[in-house]
């Protein structure tokens, strides 16, 4: 139980992608973290783009970063809705400030952009984001994961092996 103690919260929005969600959440939960699902509303069940349903464990806007150890920011089309919320990226923006893990897959470091989190960083994302990454600041590299301190990217679902080794190793090195 590797990440025995931590606290990994795991953003969920509408059009969420499955793999990109449940990946991460069982990797995190067999390395002994607990799993906290944070979305618009706490409670609320949210649809996969194919369906699949999550609840929401804890709203956004009482998301703290201080009672967390990283946040993973999933693909698919949640991205797009989360950096809709003030809440959602103040959270992770603040995530980012302490140092914690900030992890994201495919879409996901749209997030990221408007936390202003990868100015001057090295970073990875779905291709059709690399022009949001470089206008943001981030220093684009085509590769299956990046790690840049404790920013954590990847480029699509079948990169989550990598991904994950990558989130719980940052994790396991976090004070």
């Amino acid at each position: 139980m590797e990440l025995k103690g931590k606290r990994i919260a795991v953003l969920v929005d509408q059009s969420y992608q499955e793999m990109e969600v449940w990946y991460p959440i069982y990797r995190f939960l067999e390395a002994g973290a607990e799993v906290v699902t944070v979305g618009p509303l706490a409670g609320q069940i949210i649809s996969s783009k194919l369906g699949y349903p999550v609840k929401a464990d804890l709203a956004y806007a009482d998301a703290n970063a201080a009672h967390f150890d990283g946040v993973v920011c999933p693909g698919g089309w949640a991205p797009d809705y989360i950096r809709r919320s003030e809440a959602a990226i103040h959270f992770v923006s603040e995530v980012g400030k302490q140092g914690k893990l900030l992890a994201a897959i495919c879409h996901g470091p749209w997030v990221l952009c408007s936390a202003d989190a990868i100015r001057g960083r090295k970073v990875t994302c779905f291709f059709a984001v690399k022009t949001d990454v470089v206008n943001a600041g981030g220093i684009y590299s085509d590769e299956e994961v990046v790690i840049d301190g404790h920013i954590v990217t990847s480029r699509k679902p079948e990169d989550l092996p990598a991904f994950m080794r990558a989130c719980i190793d940052v994790v396991k090195k976090q004070q």
